[in-house]
């Protein structure tokens, strides 16, 4: 009881000193950080600037544009623990670009944080919410992560806490919609209160309201760029060969290395608003029955990676069937019965990993006239215009998107689907290509496989006319390649 009195003395006189907190609040050099000594360079700058301009009088605005791998999800960790730490009833909220990155990067960091936290036993923490133990201050208390929608922005027009602390932290902010930012800005309007907004973020999208902090509006957020190769604990070896790949003024390598905006509007293939339509679309079957029935099937490569099935007819698709798969012949089955559900009158695999052995089980089982192996890396069928097959096939996801297609609005597919099409960035390469980003580079940002996404790209694999149409079924197969994927 007295050590816990005196360590509460202690966090109040740093109520206003997040460096001084972060040392103090962690075992710095022990254990799972033996070998840290604390904060990283531009970290502590921004501990510092909070430290010397947090004030009563108006909301501070802190901005950070920044390469990949700098360590931005510890200091965001940092920053909640210790806003609730050190003001009781102090209330926060966190948002990300998607509930994928909010839930397995920004949650998950700070439950890392968390358990490393000399005073943990304050606070209780749980899926979407860390608040104080404390008996009657449960609900005053508190830091929640609220996915973002445009549509329902109740949680951040409700930001009000006269007389205590309020903070926002807007996590991968290029990619939050302005209506967000928007309607923050006006529930910031407490007087006498401590505010602190904090957006942070990877520079993708030359416009928006993350890209008018450094802009438009930097007079009133402090905002700093942060260079990958500066930090510590960045991966050079990989830094270095993407500058080697694509260029010093490359996008890529502005957006990636230097956390500088591109010179292209954007970086994200497609966007949420683009899903957000589709998921608003109501078609039916009978709306599509004259189109061909088209399978994607992502194999999954063990792990966290989940093997996923779609169908699309048309302008509609659909999730069949997601799930962990360490057994290829069991999945091969399943994907037998599926086949003799849906008849669909082509299918396309993931060869890549796992999938080969599928492949040869579905042709045993009798569906080798439906079921076509496609490599992701093999050359693009507009090699002129793209770096490979999946770039390709994403791309045609993209067109088919704006031409009307329509996705899932409910279900666990719907906000998996959302997720996995938003998040790969795609770049040009020094030839003029076209190049998704690869599901590696996406790991390395702390994102999962697009398995869905995948899914539904490889239902763009060719062009597949409905087996009605056609005398014999394996007279389509001689014919696939003489179709340009991308203006039938």
């Amino acid at each position: 009881m007295n050590f816990d009195a005196e360590m509460a003395k202690d966090m109040g006189r740093m109520s206003r000193d997040p460096l001084s907190w972060v040392l103090y609040a962690f075992p710095w050099g022990v254990g799972e950080l033996s070998g840290f000594g604390g904060p990283d360079a531009w970290q502590r700058d921004v501990l510092k600037y909070i430290r010397d301009n947090l004030s009563r009088k108006e909301p501070l605005r802190v901005a950070v544009a920044s390469g990949h791998g700098i360590g931005k999800s510890a200091l965001v960790a940092w920053l909640i623990l210790w806003s609730l730490s050190t003001c009781p009833d102090a209330r926060g909220i966190v948002t990300a670009n998607t509930g994928s990155q909010l839930k397995t990067k920004t949650w998950a960091e700070l439950a890392k944080w968390y358990n490393r936290f000399i005073a943990r036993h304050w606070f209780e923490i749980a899926a979407t919410s860390l608040s104080g133990r404390e008996k009657g201050h449960e609900a005053t208390w508190r830091f929640d992560s609220a996915v973002w929608s445009k549509n329902n922005t109740e949680a951040f027009a409700g930001l009000h806490n006269q007389g205590k602390r309020i903070v926002v932290v807007f996590d991968e902010a290029s990619a939050i919609d302005d209506t967000i930012w928007e309607v923050t800005e006006g529930a910031l309007t407490d007087s006498d209160t401590e505010i602190l907004w904090l957006a942070f973020g990877n520079p993708t999208r030359n416009t928006g309201r993350f890209r008018e902090c450094f802009r438009k509006y930097r007079d009133r957020w402090h905002h700093i760029h942060v260079d990958s190769r500066t930090a510590a604990i960045t991966n050079k070896a990989q830094l270095k060969q993407w500058v080697t790949d694509y260029g010093e003024d490359s996008d890529f390598v502005k957006v990636r290395v230097r956390g500088i905006f591109p010179d292209a509007s954007d970086t994200q293939l497609i966007s949420a608003e683009l899903v957000r339509q589709a998921k608003e679309r109501s078609l039916t079957e009978r709306d599509v029955a004259g189109a061909p029935k088209i399978m994607g099937i992502d194999v999954a490569r063990g792990g966290a990676d989940q093997s996923a099935v779609w169908l699309r007819q048309g302008l509609l698709a659909r999730r069949l069937y997601k799930r962990h798969t360490p057994d290829s012949m069991v999945f091969a089955e399943r994907l037998a019965s599926l086949m003799r559900e849906h008849e669909p009158d082509a299918a396309f695999i993931d060869m890549g990993a796992m999938g080969a052995p599928v492949y040869d089980r579905l042709s045993h089982l009798g569906f080798g006239h439906v079921v076509m192996g496609i490599n992701f890396s093999q050359g693009a069928v507009r090699d002129d215009l793209y770096l490979n097959r999946r770039s390709e096939m994403w791309h045609a996801v993209a067109k088919w998107l704006r031409d009307g297609g329509a996705l899932p609005s409910q279900g666990p597919e719907a906000q998996d689907i959302e997720d996995d099409l938003c998040a790969p960035e795609y770049f040009y390469n020094t030839k003029g290509k076209l190049q998704l980003e690869s599901k590696e580079d996406m790991k390395e940002r702390g994102l999962p496989s697009p398995d869905d996404g995948d899914a539904l790209a490889l239902t763009f694999a060719a062009p597949v006319v409905r087996r009605a149409d056609i005398p014999a079924r394996e007279s389509m197969h001689g014919g696939l390649e003489d179709y340009d994927p991308f203006t039938w």
